[in-house]
Formats: structure tokens, sequence, C-alpha cells
């Protein structure tokens, strides 16, 4: 298990905005050596995956061409629904009164 020294211990002091009368050296010492040992457990655990493969990717060669295609023609869609009036789909209300 790997300790922390003295220059590192005081090191942390500093940064961290700690004087060493606030507490007995040599608990603070092993409080930090615990701590360090704790992230030598998590490091065996450690996952070399790139967390992004976990969603799908997109590979820009494997996108539709970018061509122009001729839509659906006006009597075509009046074909397809009765609920086509005035060029608007007709569609349930889903606001409440007062939309």
């Amino acid at each position: 298990m790997k300790t922390v020294d003295e220059t590192t211990l005081e090191n942390l002091l500093q940064l961290s905005r700690l004087s060493p009368e606030s507490t007995e050296m040599a608990t603070l010492k092993k409080q930090v050596d615990e701590i360090v040992g704790y992230f030598e457990i998590l490091s065996k655990y450690d996952d070399l995956e790139n967390p992004y493969d976990a969603y799908p990717s997109t590979d820009s060669e494997n996108l539709r061409d970018d061509t122009v295609v001729a839509g659906l023609e006006i009597p075509d869609v009046k074909q397809i629904t009765d609920k086509f009036m005035d060029g608007y789909f007709q569609v349930p209300k889903v606001l409440g009164e007062g939309a």
C-alpha cells in the first residue's frame, strides 16, 4: 500500500487551508493513507472502455444521400385521409380550454 510522505502531507495541508495544529499529524497521515488505499482498491475496477460507446454512433457515410425527391401532392393526401381540409390536418384537441 502506498503511503503519503511528509512533503506531500504538508502540501495537502497548505492546499486545504488546514493547520497542523488543528489535528495530530500522525492521525491525519493515517487518514490520508487510508484514502489513498481506497483509490488503489477502486483502480482495480477501472473500466478502460469509452463511456460514449454505450450510445449509438452514426457514421457520415451511412447517412442517406442529400437528394431532393417529390413530396405528396394535395390530391394524394386527400385520398389518404378525410381529416385534411384547407391544407391542414384535423387532429384531436390536446390542450385544455383557454389555450
